[in-house]
């Protein structure tokens, strides 16, 4: 049976996740590349998907410490068939900044809530 929920663009088939509204993305936060690290800077990429709605915001904090002096972008959401959506946020660092970094954190946050987190301890990058 097919089912236009008025938040969905495209009319989809619904399943149980779409008549209860919402659904938390997965995080994976990725390091940043042996390469980009001999070049002297380092970006780490959280992937979020799965998630629903739309209106969820990824965050950063490094060392436990949000706001810090380091760069943050955020892609658009992106619908997948399933009418789930992904986004992806962007930190950038120095790779000295880096190198002194113990732990980064991505918060995928829903209003005031913070709903899923995903961290990455840089002692479990290899350093090649």
């Amino acid at each position: 049976m097919a089912f236009y929920p008025a938040h969905c663009v495209v009319p989809v088939l619904c399943s149980d996740w779409c008549l209860l509204g919402e659904a938390r993305p997965t995080l994976m936060v990725l390091p940043p590349s042996n390469e980009e690290l001999q070049q002297g800077n380092a970006t780490l990429v959280c992937l979020a998907n799965k998630g629903f709605p739309s209106d969820w915001s990824l965050a950063w904090k490094v060392d436990g410490i949000s706001g810090g002096s380091w760069e943050e972008s955020r892609g658009p959401a992106v619908m997948e068939q399933d009418a789930r959506y992904s986004w992806s946020s962007t930190l950038r660092l120095s790779a000295g900044q880096w190198t002194k970094v113990g732990s980064v954190t991505c918060e995928a946050t829903q209003g005031s809530q913070t709903l899923v987190s995903e961290t990455l301890r840089r002692d479990q990058c290899s350093q090649d």
